[in-house]
């Protein structure tokens, strides 16, 4: 997907499309993933038309339908992907878990926002936001890390 990622223009757009439904095992109708997006987990479901910006990096996670992430969003696998308690070995022997990350439907999440934490339906994420805690649905929310300002509803 990596080397997908690298193809401007209609035929990158296709191939990023195309090679993301097989491995993904799913119809992406509607659906675009922008140039320079990389994708660093297999498992992750994408809804129908869901827009998802250029150099974007994707991990484990659910993105429901009619959601659009801007330029440079990064969804990270949870919180813990790597533990570091012990002093006596380095952190990168650890481990960690990787938990899936859910997006709901109808969600906007703005250019360089960081997603560490589940984002409920309808919900707007400000750009430059660090969602590290779950956000309910419709909340409109900015900031490091982000704050619920308002609801929609």
């Amino acid at each position: 997907m990596q080397f997908c990622s690298l193809f401007p223009g209609l035929f990158g757009e296709w191939l990023r499309k195309c090679v993301l439904e097989w491995i993904t095992k799913t119809n992406l109708i509607d659906s675009f993933v922008g140039f320079g997006t990389t994708f660093s987990d297999s498992r992750v479901k994408i809804g129908r038309g869901v827009y998802i910006g250029p150099r974007c990096d994707i991990g484990y996670a659910e993105i429901g339908d009619n959601t659009l992430l801007g330029t440079g969003v990064h969804i990270i696998s949870g919180t813990r992907q790597h533990f570091f308690h012990r002093l006596d070995i380095p952190i990168k022997e650890q481990g960690g878990e990787f938990k899936k990350v859910v997006i709901g439907e109808d969600v906007w999440i703005g250019n360089g926002a960081i997603v560490g934490a589940d984002i409920g339906k309808g919900a707007v994420i400000g750009a430059g936001s660090v969602v590290m805690s779950p956000i309910p649905d419709y909340a409109v929310v900015q900031g490091n890390p982000a704050k619920i300002l308002k609801y929609r509803k």
